[in-house]
């Protein structure tokens, strides 16, 4: 993985938005590609919307396949992006020049909700691989990020996340996933996020890069140092696909990821964890998993290392514990 950071404090004020009383949006705008709404295209939109907004705005996305990048930047937190369905609302870009400015969409601000949507970074995805396979080649494989969130209190329904290497830079700040399918082969849940994931289905796939990763890693958690928050816990879901994973491996030295009820339907690798850039400071990792189920989770010949927690220490990363300390879940705006 290749990072290249030139990013300050990326985040505004934590402070709570507004609705249109209770918790209902003070108003909505409206994508169609057709031309039969107010935008057509997601850019624009956010466009639209005022530097410093502290109002809950919809974005309602109608059914399409939008080939942009799409960026929400600092100035511009409350947005809700609403989908019809990840199956039949797409977000899809094919840039991999460079890391950090890969990603199909970025989130900058706090307060950002995403809804029934797709984020697809296409570089190395089935079209591509289907055209280099009728000329014979390969093309190598390349970070390509579908999205990278960098704001607090960030949560994603239902949504889909679609690329290789690096498909998701869960990077700074709480975030909390529900429902969400997440696909990819190397890296491809990675960052220092300090995120829960609830009932999320990972496809562990290369497709026609198989002979190139013939295994792969799920996350790559940076937690730096034994007070940093961050970390990334799976509650629940499913794991499955056509490469053997490893569960993670250490992008910082205190990299912290927890599966707590996971169906691990996939062959994961026995060892299940890789310290990677921090061989000698396994100590410090937090790397457990609690009862999985599933072929796949079998923990007799996982790394000496691997966390057993008990009760109380389990109870830290819970929901409420670990991302909702401040209940603001509870306040998102509901239709």
């Amino acid at each position: 993985m290749l990072v290249i950071f030139s990013l300050g404090v990326c985040t505004v004020d934590g402070g709570d938005c507004r609705g249109n009383g209770g918790l209902n949006f003070a108003d909505t705008v409206v994508v169609d590609k057709s031309g039969s709404g107010n935008f057509t295209s997601v850019q624009s939109a956010i466009d639209s919307i005022p530097l410093n907004n502290r109002r809950w705005i919809k974005v309602q996305i109608n059914p399409g396949v939008f080939v942009e990048k799409v960026t929400i930047p600092r100035g511009k937190p409350c947005i809700v992006l609403e989908g019809r369905d990840r199956s039949v609302t797409m977000i899809t870009y094919n840039r991999h020049d460079q890391t950090d400015k890969s990603a199909t969409f970025t989130s900058v601000p706090d307060n950002i909700v995403a809804k029934g949507i797709t984020f697809k970074n296409s570089y190395n995805h089935p079209w591509l691989q289907k055209r280099a396979l009728s000329n014979r080649q390969i093309p190598g494989v390349s970070q390509a990020v579908a999205a990278r969130v960098l704001g607090d209190k960030s949560a994603f329904f239902e949504c889909g996340f679609l690329g290789l290497q690096d498909t998701l830079w869960d990077a700074l700040g709480r975030h909390y996933f529900f429902r969400c399918h997440i696909e990819g082969a190397e890296d491809f849940i990675f960052g220092t996020g300090q995120s829960f994931y609830e009932e999320c289905s990972i496809n562990v796939t290369a497709c026609a890069f198989s002979s190139q990763l013939p295994y792969g890693y799920i996350t790559a958690q940076g937690r730096q140092s034994s007070d940093d928050p961050s970390g990334f816990v799976f509650k629940g879901g499913e794991i499955f696909g056509t490469v053997r994973p490893y569960l993670g491996r250490a992008w910082g030295p205190y990299s912290r990821v927890i599966f707590q009820g996971t169906t691990m339907n996939s062959d994961v690798i026995p060892q299940g964890w890789d310290a990677w850039r921090f061989p000698g400071k396994e100590e410090n990792f937090v790397y457990a998993e609690v009862d999985c189920k599933g072929p796949g989770s079998h923990t007799s010949n996982r790394v000496p290392w691997e966390k057993k927690l008990n009760p109380d220490q389990l109870k830290q990363f819970s929901l409420w514990s670990f991302v909702d300390q401040d209940g603001w879940l509870d306040r998102l705006p509901r239709k």
